[in-house]
């Protein structure tokens, strides 16, 4: 990643330069997040970081109004749009099942077509997943902090009425950032408020998901089946129950692999590296007081 970004910085009409003379800084190491206090300590200079990922959990505690953040929000959403196209088809056409299957077996699928769709978030994910689905002719809902209409949605809710919505919901999708508030936003209740055959989709992240809830859930017959490219703990445990949940299909983490991400992040670090350069609106702000 470090040599992809610094492409895209002087792509955009950058320089590379140490902290210390940086008014803005590209972080190209996800996993060096504990560094960052020590990054930043002599760039007194600092302006605006731009962070690599959408969802920006690791550096939650760092948020600081001092600084604009943006980060990578919208860049990976069409991979991610397509893999949750692909794992609501394989939860209706129960292909996770006969992949299993060691021997002919019986019928068992439900037709997409028409299908009542609940999407929880209204980003990016959602914006590309939308038009995925309208071939379909599916009937959708999403589910956002505000009730403003969202583009190809048949109808855009509040979260706080999402109990109104999850009785008559045949997939329901978790498309959303984590924060305090998202986390454990589809638990026990949630659940058993959904359709026995109704399916959960998670390409989010694990801890939107109460995993023991999950669990209980598909061990009791009261849901139809899970895909998850996302778990809670993660990775998740060799012998961890959902591993070996018929119903339950699981994905590590991959529905946006870094061969995907790069040739997407490149140019859109360039493009904001060139607007910081000449004092233009940043794409994909990060709201400090949100995290996210």
């Amino acid at each position: 990643m470090y040599e992809v970004m610094c492409r895209a910085v002087t792509a955009g009409g950058g320089r590379l330069v140490e902290p210390a003379d940086a008014e803005g800084l590209v972080w190209a190491d996800p996993a060096g997040v504990d560094s960052f206090p020590e990054v930043v300590a002599d760039a007194r200079n600092l302006e605006w970081i731009q962070l690599p990922y959408a969802g920006i959990e690791p550096f939650a505690h760092h948020l600081d109004d001092r600084w604009t953040w943006t980060c990578g929000k919208g860049v990976y959403a069409p991979a991610v749009a397509e893999t949750t196209l692909g794992m609501i088809l394989a939860g209706q056409k129960h292909l996770h099942g006969y992949s299993r299957a060691t021997s002919w077996s019986g019928p068992v699928g439900r037709v997409l077509a028409g299908s009542r769709i609940t999407v929880l978030g209204g980003g990016g994910i959602t914006e590309h997943l939308l038009p995925l689905l309208a071939p379909f002719g599916c009937d959708v809902t999403v589910v956002r902090r505000q009730d403003e209409a969202f583009s190809g949605a048949d109808r855009t809710i509040t979260t706080g009425r999402l109990f109104e919505v999850l009785p008559r919901t045949d997939v329901l999708v978790v498309a959303l950032a984590l924060t305090a508030e998202t986390t454990g936003i589809v638990g026990v209740a949630e659940l058993a408020a959904l359709p026995d055959h109704a399916w959960l989709v998670n390409v989010a992240r694990g801890g939107h998901v109460v995993t023991e809830d999950l669990v209980e859930a598909l061990r009791s017959d009261s849901l139809g089946g899970a895909a998850l490219d996302v778990t809670d703990p993660e990775p998740l445990p060799d012998g961890h129950p959902l591993w070996s949940e018929p119903r339950c299909l699981i994905t590590p983490h991959v529905a946006n692999t870094p061969e995907m991400g790069l040739s997407l992040l490149e140019p859109f670090v360039a493009e904001n590296v060139s607007r910081f350069c000449s004092g233009e609106v940043l794409l994909a702000p990060v709201d400090v007081a949100l995290g996210y």
